[in-house]
């Protein structure tokens, strides 16, 4: 059984029928006994960065999924500002993340001759892997996911970046270590490409 952390911030509804939609069982839920008993954890995210790490909190979250993720060692996958809450801190806001990947997450800064992209990063692009993985099959010789983000993930250490993205330079666009895994775009909302994707997590981590 999949959960996908119910804390009143991100497309859980969305990610839930996707995984339904590829055969598998979901449920949303913020109930800590619940998630020990999944099988893995997605944590959704869409809105501030402040806001969601304050949302755990008040929901008692913290702890438990420090036990499950880091002693128990239970699959995750984070979406979006749950890939950036994953971090040490981020610009977006004051409050220390969860700190289970080395880096931080910060804000598109664009030079001058590339001034005229826009802010936040909406649509679909592309992805590059950083290194061989079962996480991204090729399809159609391509691999394009949807994104709607203004801030973006730095890793310290390079051997957590899973794939790369260009948005006017090259940012972190999926990440994993050991048995954590974040993407900055919305697999929920990439269609075949998604899919795809959340069937190799789920079958294949």
């Amino acid at each position: 059984m999949i959960v996908v952390i119910d804390y009143g911030l991100g497309n859980t509804g969305s990610v839930v029928n996707m995984i339904k939609k590829i055969g598998a069982e979901a449920i949303a839920s913020s109930d800590p006994l619940v998630l020990e008993k999944a099988d893995k954890l997605i944590l959704p995210g869409v809105g501030k960065f402040d806001h969601a790490m304050n949302q755990l909190k008040a929901l008692d979250l913290i702890d438990p999924l420090n036990h499950l993720v880091l002693e128990t060692h239970k699959p995750i996958l984070g979406i979006c500002l749950g890939i950036q809450m994953f971090t040490k801190e981020s610009e977006e806001g004051i409050l220390p993340g969860l700190g289970w990947i080395d880096g931080q997450t910060i804000r598109f800064n664009f030079t001058d001759h590339i001034k005229n992209l826009k802010v936040p990063h909406m649509g679909w692009n592309s992805i590059t892997p950083s290194r061989n993985n079962e996480m991204f099959p090729q399809i159609d010789n391509e691999l394009r996911y949807y994104f709607v983000h203004s801030y973006h993930v730095v890793c310290n250490n390079r051997q957590d970046i899973l794939a790369t993205t260009h948005y006017g330079y090259d940012f972190v666009s999926a990440i994993q270590k050991d048995n954590i895994w974040g993407v900055q775009f919305h697999p929920e909302k990439s269609h075949r490409y998604g899919m795809e994707f959340l069937k190799a997590f789920i079958e294949g981590v």
